[in-house]
């Protein structure tokens, strides 16, 4: 078996993608929850528990280890681009910063490969996430497993199995700049074209 570290940004995107790694039955499963965009230190704190119950209520023998949380690194990251619209390069600065943490912690522990759950979302472009993760994939000498996890029914599966366990769903993935795109699109602002 492979020792994959997964990169997540929550619980309930965690939960279809584990439960698909664990049907391929190839992977010795680790839970990276790193996420320095998650801006309010009460919502990451909240998202960290739920990824937490997870681990615990679905798959017990999945291990989790916590990365560094420090908000001032992805502020440092995207500066300049505070203004990019959602799904635009500030995000691609975030998936990066984030992706890049788990390879090179992947490398350096001895894992296998690496991947990450972003890609379950609809709101986010696999494309872009592919993109990235083969670059450090190749920096790093470390496979990236390129799941995308959105097809079939991905998503529709997380949002089954968050129900199941009645799972906190965030309404924006994380930075301050997110949830006051998520806060218009609910009053009829903007459209959703992430």
């Amino acid at each position: 078996m492979k020792k994959l570290l997964l990169h997540s940004c929550c619980g309930p995107c965690s939960t279809a993608v584990i439960e698909k790694l664990l049907q391929d039955g190839n992977y010795d499963i680790t839970v990276f929850y790193f996420n320095p965009n998650i801006t309010e230190a009460e919502e990451y704190e909240h998202r960290k528990a739920e990824q937490k119950r997870v681990i615990a209520e679905l798959y017990p023998g999945i291990k989790f280890i916590e990365g560094n949380y420090n908000p001032r690194e992805y502020y440092e990251v995207i500066h300049g681009y505070e203004n990019e619209p959602e799904g635009g390069f500030r995000c691609s600065l975030c998936f990066t910063l984030r992706l890049e943490e788990t390879a090179r912690y992947a490398k350096e522990h001895g894992y296998d490969a690496f991947d990450t759950t972003l890609s379950v979302s609809p709101y986010k472009s696999y494309d872009t996430i592919y993109a990235i993760a083969k670059q450090l994939a190749f920096k790093y000498g470390i496979e990236y497993i390129a799941g995308n996890y959105k097809k079939k029914d991905g998503y529709k599966r997380s949002i089954e199995l968050s129900k199941q366990l009645n799972l906190y769903r965030q309404h924006f993935c994380g930075c301050e700049f997110s949830k006051a795109t998520s806060a218009m699109m609910s009053k009829g602002l903007i459209e959703n074209n992430i």
